[in-house]
């Protein structure tokens, strides 16, 4: 299985202050790459892999996620996950905005949103 990034996911209280904290991580050097409204994120322009999500809710899933973390494919790591008999919090399915995810708790409590992007 292929990780190819590890982001965290900051809830924030409302769209005002999803604009303050683009201000805020643009001084560090973070830009928007991605804006739905009600999620964004920012990346770093000469590593794009470095990256953060900010959030308002979460559009499909009912619990919010502390992570996401984008693998080459998420049926393969869903299919690992369940065989192993880990907590499934959000099952796998593809969303509008042309990703595949399932949410998964981990051994600490944490929930990660797993995420493969469709092609």
């Amino acid at each position: 299985m292929s990780v190819r990034r590890v982001v965290p996911d900051i809830r924030t209280a409302s769209a005002e202050s999803m604009a303050e904290s683009r201000e805020f991580y643009g001084l560090i050097g973070l830009e928007e790459v991605m804006n739905l409204g009600w999620v964004m994120t920012l990346a770093s322009p000469s590593n794009p892999t470095a990256q953060l999500t900010l959030a308002t809710h979460d559009a499909s899933a009912p619990v919010w996620a502390d992570l996401s973390i984008e693998v080459e494919d998420a049926d393969t790591v869903y299919a690992a996950m369940l065989e192993r008999g880990a907590e499934i919090v959000h099952p796998l399915q593809d969303e509008e905005w042309g990703v595949r995810r399932f949410f998964v708790r981990d051994p600490n409590g944490r929930v990660v949103n797993v995420v493969s992007h469709r092609i």
